[in-house]
């Protein structure tokens, strides 16, 4: 899908959602940035089927042993208005300023950003800025899709078939962002770091893989909007959005349908889960 059409995708939800406008405008500044932004600065990934299908059988994510080359330089776009979002919520603002010297010395790369096990940028970044995990995974998810899916846009058909069966993305190793549920009944979830979407059992833990049916129960919300809903672990206490698409076959993208339905990481919020991306939510709550 072209960045455009997802700034379209944007547009309409704003419209079916318009008392979202203000609060979520700084994603629409992010959708611009991305669409604006050449998928020509970076060179695809061009691996074979079976080169990723082994690494993928062996459970490493395809970014973990291949990284793009791109300079700092041509990233400074997608990171600008990241980073201006971020100086408006009043908090950090030394650390940002840190950050922003750093990337100019080519102290930080865009490598920096990149997922690891476990979280999202490099714990080496953080500690050389002084921003917060939620912070430095904001600006990763701010400025890396456009970079990753075109460098993953070769190698996206081969996960056919593959024996990727994890809760991290099978392309890059980020988390999940969301979750549809397919016209057959299948759970794919989906990556805002790249773009990529993976089947994944309904009945597991995208984040630590319990099966206990006891531990997984779904939240919705009070005004109940058919066909959405929320995905939760008491054993971890993370969770997941989710569409049926069964039900609610004109939404959006994930990533729309994501960043458009902050009442519903409200609800997690306040009933104590968490998710890997943060949210403006937890962004703009007092530290």
């Amino acid at each position: 899908m072209s960045y455009a059409r997802l700034r379209d995708e944007w547009n309409d939800l704003l419209e079916r959602r318009p008392t979202f406008r203000e609060p979520l405008a700084p994603y629409g500044k992010i959708l611009d940035a991305w669409a604006q932004w050449c998928g020509d600065r970076v060179a695809p990934l061009r691996w074979s089927a079976e080169d990723c299908r082994e690494r993928w059988r062996r459970g490493d994510p395809l970014l973990a042993a291949a990284v793009p080359s791109i300079r700092p330089e041509e990233m400074e776009d997608l990171l600008a208005p990241a980073i201006e979002f971020l100086v408006t919520i009043g908090r950090e603002e030394t650390a940002l300023a840190r950050f922003a010297e750093a990337w100019d010395r080519g102290d930080v790369s865009p490598a920096a950003l990149f997922p690891e096990k476990g979280r999202i940028g490099s714990a080496a970044v953080q500690e050389r800025s002084g921003l917060s995990q939620e912070f430095v995974a904001f600006l990763a998810h701010a400025s890396l899709r456009p970079i990753l899916e075109s460098y993953f846009a070769d190698c996206r058909p081969h996960l056919t078939d593959s024996p990727w069966n994890l809760g991290v993305c099978p392309f890059c190793g980020g988390p999940p962002g969301f979750a549809d549920l397919l016209e057959g009944g299948q759970r794919r979830l989906a990556c805002h770091l790249c773009g990529a979407g993976w089947t994944f059992p309904r009945l597991e833990c995208a984040y630590c893989g319990g099966r206990n049916a006891k531990d997984l129960a779904v939240l919705r919300a009070e005004e109940q909007e058919e066909g959405y809903s929320i995905s939760t672990c008491k054993a971890c206490n993370g969770y997941v959005k989710e569409v049926d698409r069964r039900l609610r076959w004109n939404a959006g993208s994930a990533l729309v349908e994501d960043w458009g339905s902050p009442h519903l990481d409200l609800i997690a919020h306040r009933a104590g889960y968490w998710r890997a991306i943060p949210t403006l939510i937890q962004l703009e709550e007092p530290a």
